[in-house]
């Protein structure tokens, strides 16, 4: 779309000017090439505001704006006189394909009256306060108008029309499906949002946030209070994203300030704020509001992301938020100083495996980044002054090029190749942003940071590798080809070539057809900019012949997907390929180019193209013809696989024919006729093949091609025809598949045929003779294109006018698309009615006879006679007229006409035809479902081809360019869909009564007894079902009457057959489950009820499996239905303003008071309506359960849908909650499960409300608010944490504290208002006497009194369910909670003696139901007062002591959750007894290292729900655990380390954050360091010898330390997934200590402190490092080098290869850094121990691959120099010498130099640099050395050889001759069997 500046708004073409100025709009009355073009009103609304101005239909005059209106005017248009004086304004945006329609003049008229109807019934059902139906109808039209016409409508009304979905949506107790209607709506409003810029529209986002809390948050949900859909969290996010731009300009402000408190790190609600963050923040600001936007959180957020080390949940989250931020603030950001960290976390977050030893941390895989979103940021930072971005990428391809070799495969594979496929894609996107886009009111990107040509060659040059690698990567080639698709539109000279050199090879191969496919889908990418050349690649056309001609040999019957891809491959260039042979214009024209003077010379090749291709495919048919076999079995079908060939032979053969010149179509139509005629197939699957191939001779052109088939009378009556005739047939039947006019010459003979073959016996042969029938009525009736060429007017006309060259590849031209439509003439349609005379009354007359019992006939002849008027029908589909009869009236009350708008499709209807019909229409299925849908194209047939049109168009689209330059073909297909679209809309939804009768037999058919007949009629019913409004309604009743138990005379098949009907196909309506108080107060009872019925039997399973579904279905789709439909006064001020605006303005004058009254009545009556339902049902389903011989399935279904009814707006009728409180004791244990949710969830509805009252936490704390936002422990929160001195302990202190309940809160900022629960006395009343309770309160009041109902209910509770499988259950939990929060401590006395005798038996099943009672006893106690808290104390701490000594392996999860449950969001200072409890001594010993195992477990689940507010009880813990840390139990030494991982969790180094006063790590280490000084300074090697057992006396430091160091292991282990931060300083001390134990080999049976060792090493290598800590690592690394144990040397390479890795721009970014590594890895390569040496080689080889050091002079002089070192003289030794064990040091360095050069050669595996050859040649000058340098020259050659063989044949180019023969001899020399 191009848009005007303002400037150049306003200046309209001179010749013109009259017209403009009387502003009146041009009339282009139907001449075929031109568009209509309405000037824009040059009124006020023109102004210079930056906004788009109107596009004009959909961008057409780039620049030709004047010519296109000075054409207009030449044609002699005079201007339309209008009636009024302004012009209308502007429509926002419409869709241009409407214009081209052969009816397109009078489309304009019909939108005006289509949005005025809508505009004034949707303002007057708002008024009306009728969200339903009115609104929702009205809404829905709207959506069609939208589909069918665009943004059809002004500006003014466009921001109506979103102001006031805006607050329908955000009405809040709208019912859910409404507002998923009302948001997709508002999201296709808000799709295109350069169409209104922010000075039009402004949205207030609190409301979307309440709205989402409401939801996404829901408090209710979990307790089945409330039953969203799966999909309304997509739905709501999207809507936030389209109304984000909108939003006001302080709304980022208001933002911070509501979600920052949420912001603390160690809780959940950290995820639940970057989430919102994400989604709401608004990045689109213009740049002069930026401080107003992202300047105000950046730097905060963007610290927090490079100071997060160990990717928690949302760290992915900030990403996405970054990425959208670079993207709509290109060049207002400078990204350079985070380039490096930014790189370094994309390539941590591919997961790759890396290293010699390979220990992934599980967590990385669960959360890494979205790569989308990293494709996006990376994009939006690249160009720009700096280049620094490029740099980056580059590395980071380089570094990760091998990954993508077809050899590698992995879980990883994925991600890369996703990243290939995404990211020339986004820098497409970008480029066309820049470049060809239209400017809107988006901030545009800044001239100094476009990307230039430069930036753009980069990138291609950058990305080509590694995506020429992917092409024949394990997963496919898709992503390769779309990849290239898209590097081809930017820089063909350096794609196309390298992809040109793959695929010659791969098209002669024959041993591998992967290739094959795999190449030539990457071409298919790249066809359109390899055939238009352009000027980066004019010899790209050049290559298009040979390609073809050697894709021929692919037609090959034998390998199907090859067959396919070459199908697809030849359509391709043929589409976008006049065949026209030019070689006569060489001798005409002088003036061409070289490369035209090729192509001319190539296209005589053309005509033998075509001819070759159409041999290959006649092989082909040959070779699939019926087998004899098939023949005799009957299969009317051809397999799958046949009928795609099929489909790709006969669209591959018409693109051909359709492309090429009148010469060539004429000697291959004489081809195709020759092969046609002179053979004769069967009919099935070659006859089938050969009829589309005439077919799509004959519809290019239609000369004289149809051959008329002979007859004789005596075959009338055979069973079996001979083949010859029902091929003619066929061959006939497909060949009038063409242009109506044509048919005409021949309508006598055609007549003829009919009235002979109409009424053969053979089946198959009336079924030819119908499609016959049916194919000409088609033809001469529907609209449609007749040509498709990619240039208009085809290719006939001479040479010297007409260069077909020019054409290659060219886009469609929208503006001159000139599309030939065959609309029916007079004589055409007079054609069809003569055929329906003849053939179509005759049936049905007898039809009628037969139906009324005069005529006999047999059921071949009803189904002959069925045969016929079902191809009439369809045939003629277009041209009856739609069913006459009365709307069904009062199937829903409303005060708005629902009325449908009929549409224009170009058709006038006789209606004289139509009684006729109507008369017998009550017969088979297939002509009833048919009447109810067909309007000459079908729905589903329709959708297919909308996908297909798709992908078409993305697989040759111009994403550069953009703006529609589509080619022809795709163009008009486009403007054909959109005339299917409106003929499909255009049957109106009316449910007249005609359609009720069809329905009616459709129910019938349903329920027949036979199973074929019953499952095609369904598929009708439901496709009728959803076409119609409201029908739903009128047949439910009648389905139902099948399911009545006190019905008689239903049959099994009956039954089966309603039920289906009530389940629904698995897209369209359930019956059972509208979301509509009616529908389901009817059905959901005749469900349950229906299990009395005589046809229902539970033996037999498929009624079983309906039931079943039916009751999974209901469960899984129902949402909760709304009580209250009131539309608020805000909806109705904008549905005022929006039915008096103009243009179309409707002549409707507004509402009366009574009618408004007369709505709001109507409003209050539903709502109580609704309410009266909902009782209602409530109670029928009660009756049915309590019917006496119910069957058990009936009772738990009924139970089922009861639990959904629960609501959080409505209290469950007495009845019901009596009836869950008694199912709590059910025998089933499926009903008491169902019963315990639904009574933890009416305790919630019964929860009475405590008053909260606002506090300063500010005066509390006695501090001032601090100025700057600080994070962490700071003097303002110290009053919430835990201190000891100052606990609550009695009456007054308890009262007089205030508690703040939520861990969040007051650690990152405060919130606004700070709310805290009033005093008891403002609180409801507690400890009730019975007859204070409401009658529901008192219903559970007397059961839980009652001690038998107790015992049997806790006897239930502690059965165990699945053994081994129980966990802690949250519903029983939820539901003791509930008692205790509601009825304070009322029934503890009875419950008491229950809980003392289940904490004493140590079973599983009975302490996980203790556990769930006291989690709910103390959780439940937040409001009461202290001395019923002290007492539950008192009662409980025994009870958990008791508990906490009989734990056992089953049963300490459960405790664990049981305490952490109770400590989840309560304030410390409440639970003090708790606390103070499990610190009594957690280690004591007693019951051996298990318990004291478990204690901490428990312990830490406590603490860990407190997080930062307890720094004492961390102190005290950690004093108390650091002599112990010496263990010798490993269980308790694991738990420990756990439990340290926790404890220092709070000390986190996030930006702007305190000091924390929990422990701090690095006081910790240091004194752990002080304890194993012992061990640090010992040299000889470190034997794990310490016995498994406590001695008494003390040990000596050493074994002490060993003990300590394996519980330290724990801890750093534990710590390296769940902290924030990893290794300070201090840990870094530790290392030289790992790299001395770590075992060199992988060898299970270490001991444990090996394998603890090696393991931290992998983790502590994977950790990402801040820049300041890399010199402090290498200091590490250094200082271990020159250790003496070999070992601790081996170890540094493999830390150091993996710690490269994963930090690599880390470690880029400082020269320093790179340049240590080098020199450590170079000196590790001359180490004496000869395992050191090749570990060395292998890193250095690792390091060169992924390029983070290079090749360079210098190093391959140093390895040259060190090769050369002499030999020592080998002596005569004596046997037994010791000296000569050692290697001398110049035999060390040689081996070095060796190691060199063989780590150089190894790094590059599938290439051949130019320095590789030498270096080979260097190598095999040591192939005789002593060992060990034999050995590396021979692995080195063996793999060198292995990597290199399979592309062996490209890779020898780079040696010369003398170096091959060398080689040659080397790799096959006797030394390599050796």
């Amino acid at each position: 779309m191009t848009s005007f500046t303002p400037t150049a708004r306003r200046r309209e073409p001179a010749g013109l000017t009259s017209d403009i100025i009387s502003n009146k709009p041009l009339s282009l009355l139907a001449a075929p090439r031109l568009i209509a073009v309405r000037p824009r009103s040059a009124g006020p609304r023109a102004g210079p505001r930056g906004a788009p101005g109107e596009q004009l239909a959909g961008g057409c005059f780039r620049s030709r704006l004047g010519a296109g209106l000075v054409a207009a005017a030449r044609q002699g248009l005079a201007p339309e006189p209008r009636g009024y004086g302004r012009g209308p304004p502007p429509p926002q945006k419409e869709i241009v394909y409407n214009k081209l329609l052969p009816y397109g003049e009078r489309l304009e008229a019909e939108a005006a009256r289509f949005l005025a109807q809508i505009k004034e019934n949707l303002a007057r059902a708002v008024q009306l306060q009728e969200l339903w139906p009115g609104g929702l109808f009205w809404t829905r039209k709207l959506s069609t108008y939208i589909r069918l016409y665009g943004r059809k409508f002004s500006r003014e009304d466009h921001v109506l029309f979103i102001k006031l979905l805006y607050e329908l949506v955000t009405i809040p107790k709208l019912e859910i499906s409404m507002m998923q209607g009302f948001a997709r709506l508002l999201i296709n409003l808000l799709k295109k949002k350069e169409l209104l810029s922010r000075d039009d529209l402004e949205l207030p986002w609190r409301p979307l946030y309440e709205m989402l809390e409401r939801i996404l948050y829901s408090k209710t949900e979990h307790l089945g209070l409330n039953w969203f859909p799966n999909s309304v969290e997509s739905v709501l996010k999207t809507l936030v994203k389209s109304c984000r731009p909108y939003f006001p300009e302080d709304a980022t402000a208001e933002m911070l300030d509501e979600w920052r408190p949420l912001m603390c790190p160690f809780d959940v609600t950290m995820q639940k704020a970057i989430t919102y963050f994400e989604l709401f923040l608004p990045t689109t600001l213009p740049p002069e509001l930026h401080q107003k936007g992202f300047r105000l959180w950046f730097d905060e957020f963007i610290g927090l992301w490079v100071s997060v080390q160990n990717l928690p949940q949302w760290e992915g989250h900030l990403v996405n938020l970054f990425a959208r931020l670079a993207t709509d603030n290109i060049g207002y950001i400078d990204w350079d100083p985070y380039v490096p960290k930014i790189f370094t976390r994309i390539l941590r977050s591919l997961n790759l495996p890396v290293g010699s030893n390979q220990v992934v941390v599980p967590r990385f895989l669960t959360n890494a980044y979205d790569v989308g979103h990293a494709v996006m940021w990376i994009t939006a930072m690249m160009g720009g002054p700096s280049k620094l971005v490029q740099k980056h990428l580059s590395g980071l391809f380089n570094s990760i090029a091998s990954f993508y070799h077809p050899s590698n495969n992995g879980r990883w594979l994925n991600k890369l190749m996703k990243l290939l496929q995404r990211l020339p894609s986004g820098v497409v996107r970008r480029l066309h942003r820049e470049r060809y886009k239209k400017t809107t009111w988006l901030t545009p990107v800044p001239d100094s940071h476009k990307l230039t040509d430069q930036d753009v060659t980069d990138f291609v040059e950058c990305i080509i590798q590694p995506v020429l690698l992917a092409m024949f990567s394990k997963t496919g080639s898709l992503e390769a080809a779309q990849a290239l698709q898209n590097l081809a539109l930017m820089r063909p000279e350096l794609v196309i070539p390298p992809v040109l050199e793959k695929t010659y090879p791969a098209l002669e191969t024959l041993t591998e057809p992967h290739q094959l496919t795999a190449t030539l889908s990457c071409v298919i990418g790249v066809a359109r900019s390899l055939v238009s050349g352009g000027k980066w690649f004019p010899e790209g056309p050049t290559h298009m012949l040979p390609l073809l001609m050697r894709a021929l040999p692919g037609v090959d019957p034998n390998d199907f997907s090859k067959c396919m891809i070459t199908f697809q491959f030849i359509a391709t260039f043929s589409t976008l390929v006049p065949l026209v042979d030019c070689s006569s214009v060489l001798q005409e024209r002088d003036d061409l180019s070289e490369v035209e003077r090729e192509l001319c010379s190539a296209t005589a090749e053309f005509e033998d193209f075509v001819l070759q291709f159409m041999d290959r495919c006649f092989g082909l048919i040959e070779s699939s013809t019926l087998e004899q076999t098939r023949e005799e079995t009957e299969t009317e079908k051809m397999t799958h696989l046949e009928s795609l060939v099929e489909l790709g032979l006969s669209s591959t053969f018409s693109t051909i024919l359709t492309q090429c010149s009148k010469d060539i179509f004429k000697v291959a139509l004489e081809k195709v006729f020759n092969f046609a005629v002179s053979n004769i197939f069967e009919t099935r699957v070659a006859g089938r093949m050969v009829a589309d191939m005439c077919r799509a001779a004959v519809k290019v052109r239609e000369n004289q091609c149809l051959s008329l088939v002979p007859l004789d009378d005596d075959v009338l009556h055979d069973e079996e025809l001979d083949k010859e005739l029902l091929w003619n047939l066929q061959l006939l039947s497909e060949i009038t598949r063409v242009d109506g006019k044509k048919l005409l010459l021949y309508r006598e003979q055609l007549g003829k045929i009919l009235q002979r073959t109409l009424h053969l016996t053979c089946k198959q042969g009336y079924i030819l003779s119908c499609n016959l029938l049916h194919h000409l009525l088609r033809s001469a009736t529907l609209i449609y294109p007749t040509e498709y060429c990619s240039v208009p007017g085809g290719f006939d006309k001479p040479l010297s006018e007409y260069f077909p060259i020019k054409d290659w590849g060219k886009p469609g031209d929208l503006w001159n698309l000139d599309i030939q439509w065959h609309v029916p003439s007079s004589e055409e349609i007079n054609f069809a009615f003569y055929l329906l005379d003849t053939f179509l009354q005759p049936e049905l007359i007898k039809l009628e006879q037969y139906a009324t019992g005069k005529l006999e006939m047999s059921r071949d002849d009803v189904q002959q006679c069925l045969a016929i008027v079902h191809n009439c029908l369809i045939g003629s589909g277009n041209v009856l007229p739609p069913l006459k009869g009365e709307r069904v009236a009062h199937l829903v009350p409303s005060l708005v006409s629902l009325e449908e708008t009929k549409l224009y499709t170009g058709v006038e209807y006789d209606y004289l035809f139509s009684k006729i019909i109507t008369l017998c229409l009550f017969f088979f299925l297939q002509v009833i479902s048919d009447v109810l849908q067909f309007q000459g194209s079908h729905k589903h047939e329709f959708d297919s081809r909308w996908k297909s049109f798709n992908l078409v168009k993305k697989s040759m689209e111009n994403r550069l360019q953009g703006k529609k330059q589509h080619i022809r073909a795709l163009l008009i297909d486009r403007v054909m869909l959109q005339h299917e679209l409106r003929t499909l809309t255009m049957e109106g939804c009316e449910y007249k009564t005609s359609h009720q009768e069809m329905i009616r037999d459709l129910l019938c058919l349903s329920t027949s007894s036979y199973g074929q007949v019953r499952s095609k009629a369904q598929q009708a019913f439901f496709t009728a079902l959803g076409t119609y409004n409201f029908c739903c309604r009128d047949i439910i009743p009648l389905v139902l009457e099948f399911l009545r138990p006190d019905r008689q005379d239903v049959t099994q098949k009956q039954f089966k057959g309603a039920l289906y009907c009530l389940l629904g196909n698995h897209s369209g309506v359930c019956l059972a489950n509208l979301h509509d108080w009616d529908c389901i107060a009817q059905t959901w009872p005749a469900i349950v009820s229906s299990g009395l019925s005589k046809a229902m039997s539970l033996e037999k399973p498929s009624i079983v499996r309906l039931f079943d579904d039916l009751a999974e279905k209901i469960h899984r789709q129902y949402e909760t239905i709304g009580l209250d439909f009131a539309v608020p006064e805000k909806c109705i001020e904008v549905a005022v303003m929006l039915q008096k605006s103009e243009h179309p303005s409707s002549n409707f004058t507004g509402l009366r008071s009574e009618e408004i009254q007369l709505g709001i009545q109507r409003q209050k009556e539903k709502n109580a309506e609704a309410l009266r339902n909902y009782e209602n049902l409530v109670n029928m389903l009660l009756d049915c359960v309590e019917q006496r011989n119910l069957p058990w399935k009936f009772e738990h279904i009924s139970i089922g849908f009861l639990s959904l009814l629960l609501r959080d707006d409505r209290i469950l009728p007495v009845r019901a909650i009596k009836f869950f409180v008694q199912c709590l004791n059910h025998d089933a244990i499926v009903v008491r499960k169902v019963a315990i949710s639904a009574v933890a969830g009416i305790l919630k509805q019964l929860k009475r409300t405590h008053k909260k009252v606002p506090v300063c936490p500010y005066e509390i704390s006695g501090n001032p608010k601090p100025s700057s936002i600080q994070a962490g422990d700071r003097p303002d929160n110290q009053w919430l944490h835990y201190d000891s001195q100052s606990l609550p302990k009695t009456k007054e202190a308890w009262e007089s504290c205030c508690f703040v309940e939520k861990t969040h809160w007051g650690y990152y900022t405060w919130p606004q208002t700070m709310t805290v629960y009033a005093p008891v006395e403002h609180q409801p009343k507690l400890g009730r006497r019975r007859d204070e309770l409401t009658e529901a309160e008192q219903i559970i009041y007397d059961h839980f009194s009652d001690p038998k109902f107790v015992e049997q209910l806790i006897k239930f509770l502690s059965l165990e369910d699945r053994k081994g499988k129980d966990k802690f259950n949250p519903r029983r939990f939820c539901l003791f909670k509930g008692l205790f929060r509601n009825f304070d401590d009322a029934f503890l006395p009875v419950l008491q003696p229950h809980l003392e005798q289940l904490v004493a038996d140590s079973h599983e099943s009975t302490q996980r139901c203790v556990a769930e009672i006291i989690a709910g006893l103390i959780r439940g106690s937040k409001h009461w007062t202290f001395e019923k808290v002290e007492k539950l104390w008192k009662l409980l701490c025994p009870l958990l002591r008791t508990a906490l000594s009989n734990i056992t392996v089953e049963t300490y999860n459960d405790w664990g959750t049981c305490i952490a449950t109770s400590c989840e969001s309560r304030d410390p200072r409440k639970l003090h007894w708790l606390f103070e409890l499990l610190l009594e001594s957690p280690l004591s010993g007693e019951g051996g290292s298990f318990v004291d195992a478990c204690r901490l477990y428990v312990l830490q689940g406590g603490l860990a729900q407190q997080e930062w507010r307890v720094p004492e009880l961390l102190h005290r813990l950690l004093k108390y655990l650091e002599p112990k840390l010496t263990q010798v139990y490993k269980n308790v030494r694991e738990r420990i380390g756990s439990v340290l991982t926790y404890i220092f969790m709070i000390d986190v180094s996030l930006p702007n954050t305190a000091a924390t006063k929990s422990p701090r790590v690095h006081e910790f280490t240091a004194r752990i360091l002080e304890n194993l000084k012992p061990l640090m300074e010992a040299d000889e090697e470190i034997q794990n010898h310490v016995m498994e057992e406590n001695g008494v006396g003390e040990q000596d430091e050493r074994t002490q330390g060993i003990k300590l160091l394996k519980t330290i292991l724990k801890w750093l282990m534990a710590s390296a997934g769940r902290s924030f931060s990893t290794a300070v300083t201090e840990q870094l001390q530790l290392l030289p200590l790992f790299f001395k134990i770590a075992p060199v080999e992988n060898d299970n049976s270490y001991d444990e402190l090996k394998r603890d060792a090696k393991m931290c090493l992998s983790l502590m290598s994977q950790g990402l490092l801040y820049p300041q800590q890399v010199p402090l690592v290498l200091q590490v690394l250094k200082q271990t080098a020159r250790s003496n144990s070999w070992h601790a040397r081996y170890t540094i390479l493999t830390y150091l290869q993996t710690m490269v890795f994963y930090n690599l721009f880390i470690f880029l970014n400082n020269e320093e850094a790179v340049n240590d590594i080098r020199w450590l890895v170079i000196k590790l390569l001359e180490d004496e121990q000869l395992e050191v040496r090749e570990m060395a080689a292998t890193t250095l080889s690792g390091l060169l691959q992924c390029n983070f050091l290079t090749m360079d002079g210098p190093m391959q002089t140093h390895f040259e120099q060190l090769c050369k070192m002499r030999l020592p003289k080998k002596r005569k030794r004596d046997l037994g010498s010791v000296v000569d064990t050692i290697p001398s040091g110049d035999l060390v360095k040689r081996h070095a130099g060796v190691l060199g050069l063989s780590a150089c050669i190894l790094s590059s595996p599938y290439d051949v640099p130019t320095w590789m050859p030498q270096l080979l040649m260097d190598l095999s000058a040591h192939l005789n050395d002593p060992q060990p340098i034999e050995m590396t020259v021979k692995k080195t050659l063996s793999n060198f050889r292995r990597t290199h063989h399979d592309n062996w044949q490209e890779h020898k180019q780079q040696f010369t001759d003398d170096q091959l023969l060398v080689l040659t001899d080397l790799l096959v020399s006797p030394c390599y069997y050796a």
